[in-house]
């Protein structure tokens, strides 16, 4: 366990640490598959870092909405901002005009290097914080191949 970075001893709750009868076990570590055709990050497996808000090796399960969007800001310790871009239909007009949603979501540290204008899913869970009650499950990579592109909405 190196990831001690806390004041408190962070420790996965499902491990035991301590020696039971001589024999310890080298590399205990939890995870889970989150279901929902989601691949476990390797990160999450192999990795050494302590996160209860992990939906991986945390205490942490994915119920309800399932959502994808944009990141918007990657400021806050282990919390993104997704911007959700779509059409509102109005029926005077008989036009769309664009609206947004921001959506605060917990990143884990099994996701490394994730950006502005990266594409994430995220999977709705319990409330984490006082806004967080998301978590992200799935980064996709932004490729630009030319200069400007055409961003959908």
């Amino acid at each position: 366990m190196s990831e001690q970075t806390e004041r408190s001893f962070q420790k996965q709750e499902a491990v035991f640490l301590n020696v039971k009868g001589g024999v310890a076990k080298k590399n205990a570590r939890w995870y889970k598959d989150i279901g929902l055709g989601f691949k476990t990050p390797t990160e999450a497996i192999e990795g050494t870092y302590i996160d209860k808000k992990c939906p991986f090796t945390g205490n942490v399960s994915i119920r309800g909405r399932i959502l994808t969007g944009v990141v918007r800001s990657v400021k806050m310790k282990r919390t993104v901002i997704v911007r959700r871009e779509y059409l509102h239909y109005i029926t005077k007009y008989q036009r769309y005009e664009k609206r947004h949603k921001n959506i605060a979501a917990h990143l884990s540290p099994a996701f490394i290097g994730v950006k502005i204008g990266d594409t994430v899913t995220v999977g709705q869970c319990r409330p984490l914080s006082k806004t967080v009650r998301f978590n992200v499950i799935k980064h996709q990579v932004k490729h630009t191949k030319g200069s400007k592109k055409f961003q959908t909405f």
